[in-house]
């Protein structure tokens, strides 16, 4: 009977782990989108991080069957491994696994390029030994040589070393300037708004930025806050006919209640920034406690400084409970003395030995300046804060 009422439970936990599977969700990605397997490059990226894990292989090869890789020496002792298909296998096996971002797209590529690049390693890497360019740019036709963009390879513009042709090595783009920052032109051979030149000659221009106190808008002539076109926010037009430049405003000065209370104001070039007082201080003109318009609560003036003087008050309260509680011990002691005198005397001798220590220790304690200390929160609450 026992066995057959185990088989049935187990039965029944085999159908339940079966049912279990079937409800559980279908695993999660790998991740290969988050580290950039899966993205999808442009085509001529897609054929050069191809070729580069190709010649990768190359290099590995090379290592793995003689060493320093001196192609010499493989030429006189390994004959023609060089060519050999057994090295292609061998390069072909690892081709891409090295590739952290774009991986799919460049093992697809592999697969589908696989004639191409045996034409190339038996009938053709003597006569043309650069890969990429027989491969991305003369059969796959997804890249251009350098200088040269669009489906035609035209050339692209110059931009006279300050900016990059659109589309520059590939099937695309328009072959313009796109500028770096601070030139503009066709051929970005003139300054941007807020540049001015610094420097030209028959092949070259150097544009360098204009001083902050120039408006975005206008421009500058030359280097500095004089050769403003229009002032800045923040800046003031110096007054002396054109050329003057432009002066930083002390917003400190001229603005009335620039900063909050319990801030001070320090100005800035073309602007102005709000500090907080000292901690000492109930309004200020400047950091440091010797800059307070008046003392903070807990402060005194002293010495021309706000000086912190809880210390004293704590010590006021500690002398002030301590007597406080001598006197409620001995009107405790008088109290009992009432009805008892035997235990009123022990009691009071008590209070005196209590009283007697206590006032010894203080003693030792102040010449060692190691006052009683009562914590703030204590003091606050006295306080009523």
């Amino acid at each position: 009977m026992l066995r057959k009422v185990g088989y049935v439970i187990l039965l029944t936990l085999s159908f339940a782990l079966v049912l279990l599977e079937a409800q559980v969700a279908p695993p999660l990605p790998s991740g290969d989108s988050k580290n950039g397997k899966n993205v999808k490059l442009p085509p001529c990226k897609s054929c050069r991080v191809l070729v580069e894990s190709f010649e990768a292989g190359v290099r590995k090869t090379e290592r793995n069957k003689h060493d320093g890789g001196d192609a010499a020496w493989e030429e006189e002792r390994l004959g023609s491994y060089k060519t050999s298909e057994l090295r292609l296998v061998e390069i072909q096996e690892s081709l891409c696994n090295d590739v952290t971002r774009g991986s799919s797209q460049c093992h697809n590529l592999a697969e589908d390029s696989e004639q191409i690049l045996e034409n190339w390693w038996f009938k053709h890497q003597n006569e043309e030994p650069d890969l990429f360019k027989f491969l991305c740019i003369g059969e796959l036709k997804v890249c251009c040589p350098d200088h040269h963009f669009g489906p035609n390879c035209d050339p692209c513009s110059d931009c006279h070393g300050n900016g990059q042709c659109k589309g520059n090595g590939t099937r695309k783009g328009n072959g313009k300037c796109l500028c770096d920052p601070g030139y503009a032109g066709d051929g970005c051979t003139e300054c941007a708004l807020q540049y001015y030149e610094a420097f030209r000659d028959e092949t070259k221009i150097l544009c360098s930025p204009c001083h902050a106190a120039c408006a975005n808008s206008t421009g500058c002539r030359g280097p500095g806050p004089r050769s403003c076109n229009a002032c800045a926010k923040g800046y003031a037009a110096v007054s002396g006919g054109e050329g003057g430049g432009c002066l930083d405003v002390n917003e400190c000065l001229e603005m009335r209640n620039a900063c909050q209370r319990n801030q001070f104001c320090v100005n800035n070039e073309g602007s102005f920034t709000c500090l907080e007082c000292d901690r000492s201080c109930n309004g200020c003109s400047g950091d440091g406690p010797d800059l307070c318009d008046s003392c903070a609560d807990g402060y005194e003036l002293r010495d021309g400084l706000c000086t912190d003087t809880s210390g004293e008050k704590r010590e006021q309260y500690v002398t002030m409970t301590r007597y406080l509680t001598y006197l409620g011990l001995c009107i405790a002691t008088c109290v009992i003395f009432q009805s008892s005198t035997w235990i009123a005397s022990l009691v009071g001798l008590a209070v005196a030995l209590y009283i007697s220590v206590s006032e010894y220790w203080l003693a030792g304690s102040s010449s060692k300046d190691q006052s009683p200390t009562i914590p703030d929160h204590l003091i606050n609450e006295l306080r009523g804060k």
